[in-house]
């Protein structure tokens, strides 16, 4: 069953999303202008056999959005509390494109405090933009159906249709009060942000970095970097895939990943 769960952090409410009961905990983080919803297709494939604990970040989704710099330290920071605040020591951690970016971020300072790491087309490294990020940014700052339908195409990749849930749920998050504000600061946030690169190789987690092989917004020939300087590090390209294959291809993304924490 997926509970919709709410906790405090520094005076703000934070939005979760959790199902299963099993002793071993995995969180998934979502990227940029998301919500935790973006995870629902892959949470009950995953929920057999983890407690999946799933949070909207600072910012983003139906958590609340101070008035503050977004950097990726302080998702960073922002992770370690809300980990445990709802009482979570030595969990799996996947994060999807900022969402990956924070849990590397993470990783980096808290290595011995997680299980094993998933990154998902993390962010941190590309500095330029792409023509699909430049369609999501615009679709975030003037949120309509058309604004919204046109960037998740391209974002798709695949050249899968998008469900009108998915425009419909995007457009009233970022006008939801302060969204905007939140998500163009968590933007300038990266984009000042020094290369990830120099800091990765001091993560010691068992990591497996997943790419879509057509992503248009972070190209998947910036995966070398993290491979390449992660010291335990396994790399699983999904074909036919874009931004967020665990949307487009659920089954094979969870089925790669159960093999990676299970040791198979």
């Amino acid at each position: 069953m997926l509970e919709e769960k709410f906790l405090q952090i520094d005076g703000n409410k934070i939005r979760y999303l959790e199902s299963g009961d099993s002793k071993k905990t995995l969180v998934l983080v979502h990227g940029l202008g998301a919500s935790a919803e973006r995870w629902d297709q892959v949470i009950p494939l995953f929920a057999d056999e983890f407690r999946v604990v799933v949070p909207d970040l600072i910012g983003f989704g139906y958590s609340d959005k101070p008035l503050l710099d977004y950097t990726p330290e302080f998702f960073s920071d922002f992770l370690q509390q809300f980990l445990i605040a709802s009482d979570i020591t030595r969990p799996n951690l996947i994060g999807s494109s900022l969402g990956g970016q924070i849990c590397a971020e993470f990783a980096v300072s808290h290595s011995q405090d997680i299980e094993k790491l998933v990154l998902v087309s993390p962010s941190g490294i590309m500095k330029q933009s792409t023509p699909a990020l430049d369609a999501y940014i615009m679709a975030a700052l003037y949120p309509n159906e058309t604004s919204a339908k046109n960037a998740f195409e391209l974002m798709e990749g695949s050249g899968k249709n998008i469900t009108t849930v998915v425009i419909d749920e995007f457009v009233e998050r970022m006008r939801l009060p302060n969204a905007k504000l939140a998500f163009m600061s968590t933007l300038l946030g990266i984009k000042n942000s020094e290369l990830i690169t120099s800091k990765l190789q001091t993560i010691s987690t068992p990591t497996m970095i997943i790419w879509g092989s057509n992503d248009p917004v972070i190209p998947i020939h910036y995966a070398n970097s993290f491979v390449s300087t992660i010291k335990d590090c396994r790399f699983f390209r999904m074909d036919g895939c874009g931004h967020t294959p665990y949307v487009h291809d659920p089954f094979t993304f969870a089925s790669k990943v159960k093999e990676f924490l299970n040791n198979l």
